[in-house]
């Protein structure tokens, strides 16, 4: 058995006397059943979500009670679940690939391990480096004059208790695991929902969990959108959402009810400038690599480019080679990923049906000239879609497939005026060498996050804060922001055995004191 593991085994070693003790009752209610008795009615049992919902509200009492009971969450205990979520994933790493391409229809082992397992298990051990540092309790200075006369202020950093969250099937590993590392690092417990649409990955989770953690420290719940949807009606501690704006929306709804805090990663259509000055085929190259990882179904990936009238056709030209650098051919490329489903693709497709029938021009990027169409499953070649505007589809709804609008640009202030007539993005790129033009991108737009001169890679640094802004979020994870995030900031301030509110003027009847306070402070 996993080192990692011991904990679990200890904990079920010391319920062995009370199964025991089970199993004797059942003997004799067994003997008790054989005696004749009339036939009841048979009752139907309720549906597997109305079981599973049941479980979940039984499970957050079960974690709160735990968590309460244990508090303060010792350091050593924290060490421990860091180690066995790691474990977990380590040790489990092929069997969440085959469970992911499963789910997707198709999609690399290498790639799983690169954008889920590897990020993952990097938060976690990032966490364990820090986390120590980061539960110190950090001093603040006392207003004058109470600082002079003794009194003492700090904030203590506890953890908040129950954490629940709900993850999306774009990433279904690391949208869990990566939050996990701060969520765990704080002293939290979890309650987790994986995505329906990657039933695999979540049936694996609801699996492999128990092995490594008891129901009071972690559990996961599977099911579709009635099972989702009262998960996040239950009165958590925080709650974390990674997945569409429009579920955001009832998400922060539920949540409401019981004023549970809320942390929403959503999205949204993330631009991507390149300016004069930008070297072409390394733009083409990066942009094709984040527009093709996962087939465009990322959160962070290029939704659109914006470059200069004059350059567009370079600009094309560098992302097409880029991409049939990469990928030579498709269909039977095992390093190029299948929509998710068939709902997906067919949304997609109406798209480009929309845009191709109100005046855009579609480029198919299909270097092997395969024949899409007459395939059984839902891998879908890049297109590139010139000429588009706000009237379509394509421009309105964040695209999360291989689709890439450009649209052109005059002026860099003309391109900076588009991104800012809408929703804040989840995330911004600019390429380009004119270090004042890029400053000018970056101090007149808002944005989760900013990559220059590449794609994606500001997600990818754990200690940069990660989240949106407005409709693409709200509130930040990773490293320390995570820790923060998954953490109640409680003020301590301890009086001085002084009679501060005589001497202040605080306490009445008012008098002298009173009056030199308020003329010191409002300057009278």
């Amino acid at each position: 058995m996993s080192p990692a593991r011991s904990n679990v085994a200890v904990r079920q070693k010391q319920i062995g006397p009370a199964m025991a003790l089970l199993a004797k009752e059942w003997v004799l209610l067994e003997k008790v059943a054989k005696q004749d008795w009339p036939e009841r009615p048979k009752q139907e049992e309720p549906p597997v979500s109305q079981v599973e919902i049941a479980r979940m509200q039984t499970v957050l009492a079960r974690q709160r009670a735990s968590f309460t009971a244990a508090m303060p969450e010792a350091m050593s205990v924290r060490r421990d679940r860091i180690d066995r979520a790691i474990a977990l994933l380590v040790e489990h790493k092929d069997s969440f690939a085959k469970a992911v391409s499963a789910d997707f229809g198709h999609r690399s082992t290498e790639q799983t391990l690169m954008t889920d397992i590897m990020p993952s298990v990097g938060a976690l051990k990032h966490a364990k480096k820090h986390f120590e540092a980061w539960s110190r309790d950090e001093k603040r200075k006392a207003m004058f004059p109470l600082g002079l006369i003794g009194a003492k202020a700090k904030v203590v950093y506890q953890p908040k208790g129950v954490v629940g969250v709900i993850a999306p099937w774009n990433f279904p590993i690391g949208m869990v695991m990566v939050p996990m590392a701060g969520i765990l690092a704080a002293g939290n417990r979890a309650m987790i929902k994986p995505s329906e649409f990657t039933e695999r990955v979540a049936d694996l989770f609801a699996e492999l969990v128990p092995q490594y953690f008891v129901e009071e420290e972690m559990a996961v719940f599977t099911g579709g959108v009635e099972v989702g949807t009262e998960f996040s009606k239950l009165a958590f501690d925080h709650l974390i959402f990674t997945g569409a704006t429009s579920v955001g929306k009832h998400i922060m709804r539920a949540a409401a009810e019981n004023l549970v805090p809320v942390t929403l990663e959503l999205g949204g259509k993330s631009p991507t400038f390149v300016g004069r000055s930008a070297d072409k085929k390394k733009s083409g190259e990066r942009i094709a690599m984040g527009k093709m990882m996962n087939a465009g179904q990322i959160c962070l990936a290029p939704d659109y480019l914006l470059v200069p009238r004059d350059q567009e056709d370079e600009v094309i030209g560098a992302v097409i080679k880029g991409v049939s650098t990469m990928y030579p051919s498709l269909l039977a490329n095992d390093d190029y990923t299948s929509v998710v489903n068939g709902r997906n693709y067919e949304r997609l497709k109406g798209y480009l049906d929309d845009a191709k029938a109100k005046g855009a021009e579609l480029i198919e990027v299909n270097p092997a000239g395969e024949d899409f169409a007459s395939s059984n499953g839902n891998k879908m070649p890049l297109t590139i879609l010139r000429g588009v505007n706000d009237d379509m589809k394509v421009m309105q709804e964040e695209i999360f497939g291989p689709l890439l609008p450009v649209r052109t640009y005059d002026t860099i202030d003309e391109a900076i005026d588009y991104v800012n007539a809408h929703d804040r993005p989840l995330g911004l790129y600019y390429f380009g060498q004119d270090s004042a033009e890029e400053q000018k991108v970056l101090a007149r737009t808002i944005s989760g996050g900013v990559t220059v001169n590449d794609v994606l890679f500001h997600n990818a640094m754990e200690d940069l804060p990660f989240g949106g802004v407005g409709p693409s979020g709200m509130g930040n994870y990773h490293g320390q922001d995570g820790f923060k995030t998954f953490s109640h900031a409680r003020a301590v301030y301890r009086q001085s055995g002084l009679d501060v509110g005589k001497m202040s003027g605080f306490k009445p009847p008012y008098g002298k004191e009173t009056q030199a306070t308020l003329r010191r402070e409002l300057g009278k």
